[in-house]
């Protein structure tokens, strides 16, 4: 007799993204076995009970199971929500949630989408463990929960019997993780290819984070700063900026500069031209046909062989396989 399909209770709350409640439904929901019988039984729940359950968008959904669900869970996923705290961020736990993760077996298998991971981390579930969120709330999350071990760069976390996802897509990236991890690979790139992803994406959430550069500082306290000079650096990427160099435009000896430099933009003035030649990098990389050694000439890393580790370090993927990611059409 074939044992029964897991059963994965997906936890929505109102301001749900009606795209991450699909992504278990899709990837959990059309795994087979070899015999072609269902390997997993996707539920939707709510907290508060069966009933219409309204997204981030005008789509409603008619959720039929309540928190009741979370009791015969072997897994259970918590997507985001973007209404239920200020200026629409999802913070977590109210006492309803609270009581319906109160319900869940111990042992099930705790994964969450996106900021889903404040909920975990609001119920104290990821203390000590590592855990990922969406790049643009890391900061806040980090602020919120110190002892998470929150790692902002990658696509999910996995410690085992608790599992987080970055920026919604990443969901994709972790269910199919799971799913070979329960599975094998073979059943993980069928699922993959009938939904028409990659089974394993290069790189992380670090790729897809901007930095810019301040058009303002902040307060630096009195006497000169550095902002005339490191606009005057950026303009002159493609040369070898010393630190020497650098510290004779400002004015100032190379100790001076080098305290003044770090008050002003919290890193030393190496660190900050290497961003911001991958930042350079990274739009050519994007809007050229350049070659890779042109890309990196320009941006003053010297050589392709020098600009691949740099740009692999910075965003955890080579420039080749950042530009067939970004490359925008002509």
């Amino acid at each position: 007799m074939a044992p029964a399909p897991h059963r994965v209770a997906v936890l929505i709350r109102p301001g749900f993204i009606p795209f991450e409640l699909g992504i278990p439904h899709r990837i959990f929901g059309i795994a087979r076995d070899a015999a072609h019988r269902p390997l997993y039984e996707v539920v939707t729940c709510t907290p508060g009970g069966p009933g219409l359950v309204r997204s981030d968008s005008d789509v409603l959904v008619q959720v039929e199971h309540g928190p009741e669900a979370l009791e015969t869970a072997g897994t259970v996923v918590v997507p985001a929500s973007h209404t239920s705290g200020p200026d629409g961020a999802d913070d977590g736990l109210t006492d309803e949630v609270a009581a319906a993760l109160a319900r869940i077996r111990p042992g099930t298998r705790l994964m969450s989408i996106c900021t889903g991971a404040f909920v975990l981390a609001e119920a104290g579930l990821l203390d000590g463990r590592p855990a990922t969120t969406h790049w643009s709330e890391s900061d806040r999350f980090r602020r919120r929960y110190p002892r998470v071990r929150l790692d902002p760069d990658v696509l999910y976390t996995d410690d085992g019997d608790v599992l987080t996802s970055a920026g919604v897509a990443s969901g994709v990236d972790l269910c199919l993780h799971v799913l070979g991890r329960d599975h094998g690979a073979a059943v993980a790139q069928d699922v993959a290819r009938r939904t028409v992803v990659p089974p394993h994406r290069d790189g992380g959430q670090a790729q897809y984070i901007r930095h810019p550069v301040p058009a303002t500082d902040p307060d630096a306290g009195d006497g000169p700063g550095t902002a005339a000079t490191r606009a005057w650096a950026l303009d002159r990427l493609d040369e070898p900026l010393t630190l020497a160099a650098l510290a004779r435009h400002a004015a100032m000896s190379v100790r001076t500069f080098t305290r003044r430099f770090r008050d002003e933009t919290g890193e030393s003035p190496a660190q900050w031209l290497t961003q911001q030649r991958v930042e350079r990098a990274r739009t050519l990389l994007e809007t050229t046909d350049l070659s890779l050694e042109q890309v990196a000439r320009r941006c003053g890393f010297g050589t392709a062989q020098s600009m691949r580790a740099h740009v692999q370090a910075a965003l955890g993927v080579t420039p080749s396989a950042y530009r067939r990611t970004f490359r925008r059409a002509a």
